[in-house]
């Protein structure tokens, strides 16, 4: 792992836009999904999975098959990380609401969840059953009836007992045999087997996040998500073995995750090195880490905490473990960050497998400005207005007065219309 001049050094990789190649693949399958429907999600199952999926939806024999298979433990596990899951999200539950103004009028907001849910659960290097916790218990707390995942096969035309068995405890509805970006085709536009949703949510390799892009507006998606980046800022303080364990636990994801270490401490530095490389090597997914780290790792060493939090915050990171001491002091000067780990405890696996907050988080620098999946993203709210005689009465020439600012003839009318009448 590379220790190198933080004025030479950035997180952002260009990898959610795709080449032109894989983007005119992508406008393929949406295409033809879009005209032949299970036919074609069969075909491209078939091709880019390497088996015939005839029934794309998953059984109920196959979810009880699933949970018999499931140790007792990872069960339990699951349920146990759920419940924390969903008492987390319940707290972000919001109420529909109205006001009453002295002269009449009323105004308000009425909330609604949305009513059918696509989530996509990645397969491939592995299954994923922390995902479909996270992205179906946001949903379920926001009152979405209906939740759709899908998820790609293995050779076998099997999905992970895992995965099956965390969209049972999550109260998933639907489940299809079906991935990649004919499975985004099929959840936007439908097919015979597949009725279209609202809202598509969850990670994806490079093809379903130009998908998604690519149907944002026929239906909403939650995020266009990169590879995963963790950022840990430490002092000297900071212990060397757990800190380089945390950077290997999101470069083991994926050969263009991103591992930091931002640091006041030389020595420090020298140490965590030396444990990454140690640690590295006794990896199962050796390769995919050590990628990661050489091309998308660094150490950072800085003069000051001071200057470490400003570089934080411009990395603007997906995880950031506060590996100082007393991170609570300056976890107020933390701006931009998808999720914030405070000490040493505080490891950024316990926040994405079973602690409550959600683990779908802004990647690529976007935590600047968006935020992690959250019960509001299921949710719809539509303004309620109830104006009464005398505020139109008292506010129509100011109305008036606007729309024609605008040259807007037609809406000062309407009003017009209205104050003559109750004129006389």
């Amino acid at each position: 792992m590379k220790i190198v001049d933080i004025n030479n050094f950035s997180t952002k990789r260009d990898v959610e836009t795709g080449t032109e190649e894989q983007r005119q693949a992508v406008l393929n399958i949406l295409s033809t999904v879009k005209k032949e429907g299970d036919q074609a999600v069969r075909a491209y199952t078939e091709k880019f999975d390497g088996v015939h999926i005839e029934n794309l939806a998953v059984t109920p024999e196959e979810i009880q098959a699933a949970l018999s298979e499931v140790s007792e433990e990872v069960r339990q596990a699951l349920e146990e990380a759920a419940n924390n899951i969903r008492t987390f999200h319940e707290k972000q539950a919001r109420q529909s609401w109205m006001q009453t103004s002295p002269t009449g009028t009323l105004l308000g907001q009425i909330i609604r969840p949305l009513k059918r849910v696509g989530i996509y659960v990645p397969g491939g290097r592995a299954a994923y059953p922390s995902s479909v916790l996270m992205n179906a218990l946001p949903a379920k707390v926001a009152g979405v009836q209906e939740i759709v995942m899908v998820t790609p096969p293995d050779k076998q035309g099997r999905i992970d007992p895992g995965v099956l068995t965390a969209a049972y405890i999550a109260g998933v509805t639907e489940i299809y045999k079906v991935g990649g970006a004919q499975a985004v085709a099929a959840l936007t536009y439908g097919t015979e087997t597949i009725q279209p949703v609202d809202k598509i949510v969850g990670p994806g390799n490079i093809y379903v996040a130009l998908a998604k892009r690519e149907v944002f507006g026929m239906v909403d998606i939650d995020m266009v998500a990169g590879p995963s980046e963790i950022v840990v800022l430490a002092d000297e303080q900071a212990n060397p073995t757990y800190i380089a364990a945390d950077l290997l636990s999101q470069a083991e994801h994926d050969p263009m995750a991103s591992a930091v270490l931002v640091t006041t401490s030389q020595a420090l530095a020298e140490e965590v090195q030396l444990e990454v490389a140690k640690q590295v090597a006794e990896l199962p997914r050796r390769e995919i880490a050590e990628a990661s780290i050489r091309d998308y790792g660094a150490i950072c060493v800085v003069e000051s905490l001071a200057e470490g939090i400003k570089t934080v915050n411009e990395l603007a990171p997906e995880h950031l473990e506060l590996m100082i001491e007393d991170p609570f002091q300056y976890v107020g000067q933390i701006e931009n960050a998808g999720a914030i780990f405070l000490g040493e405890y505080s490891s950024e696996p316990v926040g994405d497998y079973f602690a409550g907050p959600n683990h779908v988080l802004p990647t690529n620098g976007t935590a600047r400005f968006s935020s992690p999946l959250n019960v509001d993203d299921f949710i719809k709210k539509s303004s309620l207005i109830s104006y009464s005689r005398t505020d139109l009465l008292q506010n129509g020439p100011k109305i008036i007065a606007l729309a024609e600012s605008e040259g807007l003839t037609a809406h000062a009318r309407a009003i017009e219309f209205r104050l003559k009448k109750e004129r006389g």
